[in-house]
Order: C-alpha cells, then structure tokens, then sequence
C-alpha cells in the first residue's frame, strides 16, 4: 500500500510561515497521509505560547491535523510544568523516548512510542530528544541514551507493527550511525540541527529527510510498503515562500494573542525611578541584573551585557513587557574564571565597536552585544583604557580563579571569546528575564543599580 508522508521541524513559533505550512499540508494530504513534526515546534519567544502557558502551540497543531511530535529542546525550556501541561492536554502524541524528570519518573503526557494505525498499516512511532548536558539540572530532566531507548522500544513492541518511523530531534550528524546500527528503523525525520535536504536520502535501506527550520520549508515522501518492505517512491521539500496564509491558523493566533496579552498584562510592580537603556553607555537596568545574577548564584562578581535587553523599563512592569525586554531564552550561569580573562573582556568592552558587533549566538535574541555590567567590581579607566579593577574593594588578581554570576550566553564566549576560557560551570532553570521580575522591585537593589561601576578618572601622565 502507499504511505504518504508530510512533516517539518524545527518551527521555532514562527508562525507567520506556519500558516503557510498548514495551506500545503491540506493541499497535498489524502486519506494515506500521517503528518508529523521533528521536535522544536513551540518556542517561547513567542508571546502567544508565553501568555498560554503553550497551550496556543497545541491548537495550532491540532488544527493541520498532525499524528505525533517529538519534544525538541524548546518544548522543554518553559519547565516541566508547562511541558506536562501540554502533553497532558494533546490529542497529539507528545513522544519522547528518552527524557524523564530529574527523579528519573515518567513526564506526565509524554509516551515513549505510539502506533498508529493507516488503512490498516501498523505504524510505530518514536522520537529521541537531545541531551542538554550541563543544563538538565537546571532544566529538572533526566536524559538517557538515545540508541538504547530507540532499541528498547522497538523490542517491546515487536510484532506490533509494519513501518517503524523514528522522529529525531538528536541532529542528522547522528541519524547515519542509527540508520547503519538499528535495521529496524525504516524512517527517520531528522531535526535539530536546521538541516535542509532538498530530498530524502537512503542510507542502508532507511529513508532520512530533514526540512530545515522555522516554517520556510515543508518535507513530503511518498512510500510503498510491500511485503514488509518500504520503498521511497518520490521525496521533495516545498518552499513555502510563495504560498497563501491559512485563515484558520490565522484566527487562531488573532485569538490566542489576544488570550496571551491578557494574561501577560497583569502589573507585575511599579518602578520608582526609570530603569533606562543603552547598549554601549553603563545604564541601570544592565546594572540591576549584573546585581540580580551576584545575589541569585550567590558569587563574587555579577557580569551581564547589556545586549541582552532591547529596552529599559519605565512606570509599571508586566510579564508581557519583560517579553519584549528581554526575550533572550538565557540562563543564570555562575563559572568560575581568572583576572586576566575577566581584564581582558572588560579592557574590549571600552570599544564601542565591540559593544555594537553582531551579538548572535545560541538563545540569543538581541541585536548587539552591548557593553559589559558588572556587580562587585569598581573599573577605573579614562574612556580608552582601563587603569585598575577592584573587585570587592581589591586589586583583581590576574592569576586569581574569581566566582561570576552571569548567562549561559557568555560563559559559552560568546559576544567576548576570551570569557570561554572558564570551568566549573553551573546554570539554573530560570532565565535572566526572571532576574528583572524578581530584582525589580527590590528597593536595595534598585537604589544600588543607579551607581556607576565604571568610573572615569583622568589619563595617567608618564
């Protein structure tokens, strides 16, 4: 019999593009079609899944009619409360073979595999999510091997099934080692990395596609399944560029955004004096978070770049404005690094070319990389060059180890490489917006982010 195919990955709640996604999926089904999504569909950005707690992202797949969708690392990163909360409410299979809670215990909702069953074909369904490595802790999961689980789940239900499709959101890099290792893969729907495969390819008899990222493309294979075996009749990845916006998802974003802003409106608390903005100029509401970071992870020095806020915040703050503030998905990081890796960064951060450069970067969501803030530590400098850095009233010690609080975003290096030169890092489920929800209406705290930590003195005559 044949099998039709439509899928995507990789989303990320771009949902202008998703609602050209729909207009192809509901030209190109029939009754022999499964529609499914590679993990990565619900991203938080979005205001509308913020303000929903991602019920909104439910929906919208509801909506298109998809079978199944693996949970990528964005389903994860609103917490395992919103997670349960999600997959507990689905007609849609949330599937993810090997990501438990922290205790080791099932998430409430998810399933390790479904079958499905098409015109009378078995069709067993899996997905592996990725290993997040250093931030599981903070995130509350358990990650265990991806290989394995995919192997045990194929064994426990044995005989149960004709077609065994496996959607991976580990990365394609991975998907050839699984397709020449576990044979009982017929299918897999290959995610995470962004991958655009203009067509499916074949590897040892499994069929891989991938459709790239964030809604511009849409994956459809044709299959014949005969005597237990399936065979790619024709592949191809739409643009959807071109293609005519569904006024269904259309109303249900128009609705949701509604519900969202609602909801995400609601004061939070009123600020006394106005937390203001620059991306190159020392300013208070960078300065409140670098205090925020020092005082949550409990370190030396608090390090923030102000790149990671798009405004300041004036009269009242919402949940809704925090969004908009600071929408980088970033966690409180603490690491430890020495002096003159801290000097060096600092000593950039005088170049105003620097603070402008492309701030890019994993969960990043700014545009520049901003000047760097700081918490515990008095810079003095004329405006070019730095003269002396005391952190807690003393000299920075060039070979010293020193305990920062700061983001995921820079202990990576990013935005200032030489910060990469870390160890023992440590990250927390919160994001930096929660540092402003939570500092913002400290009174000690505010007070304190209005004095200036980079101050100009004279240049030193020789």
């Amino acid at each position: 019999m044949r099998l039709k195919i439509i899928h995507t990955n990789d989303v990320h709640s771009n949902f202008d593009n998703y609602k050209k996604v729909v207009t192809l999926i509901n030209e190109h089904k029939d009754e022999n079609t499964i529609i499914l999504d590679g993990g990565d569909f619900a991203d938080f950005k979005s205001i509308e899944l913020q303000g929903t707690r991602g019920m909104a992202a439910i929906e919208l797949l509801e909506a298109a009619g998809y079978d199944a969708i693996t949970i990528g690392n964005n389903e994860m990163f609103n917490g395992i409360d919103t997670l349960e909360l999600m997959a507990s409410n689905s007609s849609i299979p949330f599937i993810s073979n090997n990501l438990f809670k922290k205790d080791c215990s099932n998430i409430n909702g998810v399933k390790a595999s479904v079958i499905l069953e098409k015109s009378g074909l078995r069709i067993l369904i899996t997905g592996s999510s990725p290993d997040m490595g250093v931030f599981n802790e903070g995130l509350g999961i358990h990650m265990t091997d991806y290989s394995s689980a995919i192997k045990e789940e194929i064994q426990k239900n044995k005989d149960k099934y004709d077609v065994c499709i496996l959607l991976s959101h580990v990365g394609t890099f991975v998907d050839q080692p699984l397709a020449e290792e576990i044979k009982e893969i017929d299918i897999i729907i290959s995610a995470h990395d962004h991958k655009l495969f203009d067509q499916a390819k074949i590897i040892d008899k499994t069929i891989i596609n991938s459709a790239g990222n964030y809604g511009e493309h849409v994956g459809i294979m044709e299959l014949e399944i005969q005597d237990g075996k399936v065979h790619l009749v024709h592949s191809e990845t739409i643009s959807t560029k071109d293609i005519i916006e569904n006024e269904q998802i259309d109303s249900i974003l128009r609705l949701n955004k509604e519900k969202a802003i609602e909801a995400l409106s609601k004061p939070l608390y009123t600020v006394e004096h106005p937390f203001w903005h620059d991306v190159v100029e020392e300013n208070p509401i960078s300065n409140l978070i670098a205090d925020g970071l020092r005082d949550m992870l409990g370190t030396e020095i608090g390090l923030i770049n102000s790149g990671i806020c798009n405004a300041g915040i004036f009269h009242e703050m919402t949940q809704k404005k925090l969004i908009e503030i600071c929408p980088s998905p970033l966690n409180p990081t603490s690491f430890e690094i020495q002096g003159k890796f801290l000097g060096e960064a600092l000593e950039q951060s005088l170049d105003t070319q620097v603070c402008l450069g492309d701030g890019r970067g994993p969960g990043f969501r700014g545009r520049f990389v901003g000047r760097l803030h700081v918490s515990g530590v008095q810079i003095d400098h004329d405006g070019k060059k730095i003269h002396a850095i005391y952190v807690n009233g003393k000299l920075l010690e060039e070979d010293r180890w020193y305990l920062v609080g700061s983001s995921d975003y820079l202990q990576r290096g990013s935005g200032y490489p030489c910060l990469a030169n870390n160890r023992n890092e440590r990250y927390l489920g919160e994001e930096i917006k929660d540092v402003l929800r939570l500092y913002g209406e400290k009174k000690d705290f505010c007070e304190e982010s209005i004095i200036h930590k980079w101050k100009e003195v004279s240049k030193i005559r020789g």
